[in-house]
Protein backbone atom coordinates (compact mmCIF):
# COMPACT_ATOMS: atom_id res chain seq x y z
CA UNK A 1 0.00 0.00 0.00
CA UNK A 2 2.87 2.28 0.95
CA UNK A 3 4.54 1.43 -1.96
CA UNK A 4 1.36 2.10 -4.41
CA UNK A 5 1.17 6.30 -2.49
CA UNK A 6 4.86 6.82 -2.71
CA UNK A 7 5.21 5.46 -6.59
CA UNK A 8 2.26 8.09 -7.05
CA UNK A 9 3.78 10.72 -5.46
CA UNK A 10 7.01 10.58 -7.13
CA UNK A 11 5.66 10.21 -10.30
CA UNK A 12 3.58 13.52 -10.15
CA UNK A 13 7.04 14.79 -8.68
CA UNK A 14 8.68 13.74 -12.12
CA UNK A 15 5.70 15.71 -14.34
CA UNK A 16 5.81 18.78 -12.38
CA UNK A 17 9.06 19.39 -11.99
CA UNK A 18 11.43 21.27 -14.52
CA UNK A 19 8.21 22.25 -15.97
CA UNK A 20 8.70 26.22 -16.72
CA UNK A 21 5.69 26.74 -19.24
CA UNK A 22 3.04 24.80 -20.07
CA UNK A 23 3.73 21.51 -22.17
CA UNK A 24 0.51 19.75 -24.00
CA UNK A 25 2.58 16.69 -24.21
CA UNK A 26 3.64 16.63 -20.15
CA UNK A 27 -0.05 16.30 -19.12
CA UNK A 28 -0.77 13.79 -21.45
CA UNK A 29 1.92 12.18 -20.42
CA UNK A 30 1.08 12.02 -16.71
CA UNK A 31 -2.99 11.01 -17.53
CA UNK A 32 -1.35 7.53 -19.49
CA UNK A 33 1.22 6.81 -16.64
CA UNK A 34 -1.60 7.34 -13.78
CA UNK A 35 -4.05 5.36 -15.91
CA UNK A 36 -1.66 2.38 -16.07
CA UNK A 37 -0.78 2.54 -12.07
CA UNK A 38 -4.37 2.49 -11.53
CA UNK A 39 -4.95 -0.54 -13.99
CA UNK A 40 -2.12 -2.68 -12.25
CA UNK A 41 -3.11 -4.46 -9.37
CA UNK A 42 0.25 -4.11 -7.77
CA UNK A 43 -0.16 -0.27 -7.65
CA UNK A 44 -4.07 0.30 -8.06
CA UNK A 45 -5.31 2.27 -5.24
CA UNK A 46 -8.70 0.64 -6.39
CA UNK A 47 -10.86 -2.24 -4.90
CA UNK A 48 -11.10 -5.55 -6.49
CA UNK A 49 -14.84 -5.20 -8.35
CA UNK A 50 -13.18 -1.47 -9.45
CA UNK A 51 -10.23 -2.86 -10.77
CA UNK A 52 -11.89 -5.41 -12.71
CA UNK A 53 -13.58 -2.72 -14.65
CA UNK A 54 -11.15 -0.14 -14.75
CA UNK A 55 -10.14 1.28 -18.04
CA UNK A 56 -9.20 5.15 -17.31
CA UNK A 57 -9.83 7.71 -14.96
CA UNK A 58 -12.40 10.48 -16.21
CA UNK A 59 -10.14 13.58 -16.67
CA UNK A 60 -11.14 17.48 -16.96
CA UNK A 61 -9.84 18.60 -20.52
CA UNK A 62 -6.46 19.36 -20.89
CA UNK A 63 -6.69 23.34 -20.52
CA UNK A 64 -3.63 25.74 -20.46
CA UNK A 65 -5.49 28.33 -17.97
CA UNK A 66 -4.72 25.62 -15.32
CA UNK A 67 -0.96 25.90 -15.84
CA UNK A 68 0.25 29.27 -13.30
CA UNK A 69 3.56 30.49 -12.23
CA UNK A 70 2.93 31.42 -8.56
CA UNK A 71 4.88 33.48 -6.43
CA UNK A 72 5.71 31.66 -3.10
CA UNK A 73 6.17 33.87 0.29
CA UNK A 74 8.13 31.41 2.31
CA UNK A 75 6.74 30.83 5.87
CA UNK A 76 8.23 31.94 8.77
CA UNK A 77 8.80 30.47 12.23
CA UNK A 78 5.49 28.25 11.53
CA UNK A 79 5.23 25.33 14.12
CA UNK A 80 5.08 21.48 13.30
CA UNK A 81 1.16 20.57 13.30
CA UNK A 82 -0.81 17.50 12.84
CA UNK A 83 -2.49 17.29 9.93
CA UNK A 84 -6.27 15.65 9.90
CA UNK A 85 -7.14 12.59 8.06
CA UNK A 86 -10.01 10.59 6.72
CA UNK A 87 -8.68 7.78 9.38
CA UNK A 88 -6.93 8.37 12.85
CA UNK A 89 -3.46 8.89 11.71
CA UNK A 90 -2.10 12.59 12.14
CA UNK A 91 1.24 12.71 10.13
CA UNK A 92 3.09 16.07 10.98
CA UNK A 93 3.64 18.92 8.57
CA UNK A 94 4.55 22.15 8.67
CA UNK A 95 3.37 25.08 6.32
CA UNK A 96 6.34 26.23 3.89
CA UNK A 97 5.11 28.55 2.28
CA UNK A 98 2.23 30.41 0.84
CA UNK A 99 1.54 30.34 -3.56
CA UNK A 100 -0.08 33.54 -4.87
CA UNK A 101 -1.48 33.23 -8.59
CA UNK A 102 -4.18 33.94 -10.74
CA UNK A 103 -6.62 32.40 -12.95
CA UNK A 104 -8.75 34.31 -15.39
CA UNK A 105 -8.02 37.64 -13.46
CA UNK A 106 -9.21 36.07 -9.82
CA UNK A 107 -6.15 36.69 -7.54
CA UNK A 108 -5.63 33.17 -5.70
CA UNK A 109 -3.63 31.79 -2.84
CA UNK A 110 -2.74 28.42 -1.22
CA UNK A 111 -0.44 27.09 1.43
CA UNK A 112 1.90 24.34 0.59
CA UNK A 113 2.86 22.33 3.25
CA UNK A 114 5.71 19.82 4.19
CA UNK A 115 5.34 16.10 5.61
CA UNK A 116 7.86 16.16 8.15
CA UNK A 117 8.66 12.21 8.30
CA UNK A 118 9.05 12.09 3.98
CA UNK A 119 11.28 15.68 4.43
CA UNK A 120 13.64 13.11 6.21
CA UNK A 121 14.49 10.57 3.44
CA UNK A 122 16.26 11.12 0.54
CA UNK A 123 14.41 11.24 -2.19
CA UNK A 124 11.53 13.75 -0.14
CA UNK A 125 13.82 16.14 0.45
CA UNK A 126 12.40 18.83 -1.85
CA UNK A 127 8.66 17.64 -1.25
CA UNK A 128 6.26 19.88 -1.42
CA UNK A 129 2.40 18.84 -0.72
CA UNK A 130 -0.37 21.18 -1.98
CA UNK A 131 -3.49 20.16 -0.89
CA UNK A 132 -6.97 22.04 -2.24
CA UNK A 133 -10.61 22.05 -2.72
CA UNK A 134 -12.87 24.43 -5.21
CA UNK A 135 -16.15 25.09 -6.61
CA UNK A 136 -16.15 21.90 -8.58
CA UNK A 137 -15.74 19.77 -5.26
CA UNK A 138 -18.58 17.28 -4.79
CA UNK A 139 -19.82 18.88 -8.22
CA UNK A 140 -17.62 16.94 -11.07
CA UNK A 141 -14.42 16.50 -8.78
CA UNK A 142 -14.01 14.30 -5.81
CA UNK A 143 -16.30 16.19 -2.79
CA UNK A 144 -12.76 16.01 -0.77
CA UNK A 145 -10.52 18.18 -2.56
CA UNK A 146 -7.22 17.00 -4.36
CA UNK A 147 -3.56 16.86 -4.45
CA UNK A 148 -0.50 18.20 -6.90
CA UNK A 149 3.01 17.43 -5.50
CA UNK A 150 5.45 19.89 -5.94
CA UNK A 151 9.68 20.50 -5.43
CA UNK A 152 11.15 23.29 -3.62
CA UNK A 153 11.89 25.67 -6.15
CA UNK A 154 15.19 27.48 -6.61
CA UNK A 155 13.99 31.24 -6.67
CA UNK A 156 10.72 32.85 -5.41
CA UNK A 157 8.54 30.91 -8.58
CA UNK A 158 6.77 27.93 -8.59
CA UNK A 159 5.22 26.05 -11.74
CA UNK A 160 1.78 25.02 -10.62
CA UNK A 161 -0.02 22.45 -13.26
CA UNK A 162 -3.64 21.61 -12.33
CA UNK A 163 -4.14 19.27 -14.99
CA UNK A 164 -1.76 16.94 -12.74
CA UNK A 165 -3.83 17.51 -9.57
CA UNK A 166 -5.29 14.48 -8.59
CA UNK A 167 -7.74 12.32 -5.73
CA UNK A 168 -6.38 11.23 -2.77
CA UNK A 169 -6.49 7.10 -2.14
CA UNK A 170 -9.73 7.19 -0.23
CA UNK A 171 -11.58 8.81 -2.82
CA UNK A 172 -10.97 5.26 -4.52
CA UNK A 173 -10.76 2.78 -1.34
CA UNK A 174 -12.15 3.28 2.39
CA UNK A 175 -8.65 0.94 3.37
CA UNK A 176 -6.73 4.31 2.70
CA UNK A 177 -6.08 7.30 5.35
CA UNK A 178 -5.42 10.75 3.49
CA UNK A 179 -4.76 14.36 4.85
CA UNK A 180 -7.81 16.46 4.81
CA UNK A 181 -7.83 19.40 2.55
CA UNK A 182 -7.00 22.35 5.21
CA UNK A 183 -9.98 25.62 4.63
CA UNK A 184 -7.20 27.92 4.50
CA UNK A 185 -7.23 26.05 1.24
CA UNK A 186 -10.51 25.81 -0.45
CA UNK A 187 -10.59 28.21 -3.17
CA UNK A 188 -13.73 30.55 -4.43
CA UNK A 189 -13.32 29.63 -8.12
CA UNK A 190 -13.87 26.64 -10.06
CA UNK A 191 -11.07 24.08 -11.08
CA UNK A 192 -11.72 22.36 -14.44
CA UNK A 193 -8.43 20.29 -14.64
CA UNK A 194 -7.01 17.09 -13.12
CA UNK A 195 -8.53 13.97 -12.34
CA UNK A 196 -12.20 14.13 -11.89
CA UNK A 197 -14.55 12.67 -9.38
CA UNK A 198 -14.83 8.68 -9.54
CA UNK A 199 -18.02 6.58 -10.35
Amino acid sequence: MKKSIVFLVLLAINFCLGQSKFDQKESEKFQKTINSEYADAKTSPLMAEDLKAFKSLDFYPINAKYFVTAKLEKAQNEKVFEMKTTGTRTPKYIKYGTLYFTIDGVALKLNVYRNIELSKTKEYKDHLFLPFSDLTSGKGSYIGGRYIDLKVPKGNTIAVDFNMAYNPYCAYNHKYSCPIVPLENDLNVEIKAGVKAFH
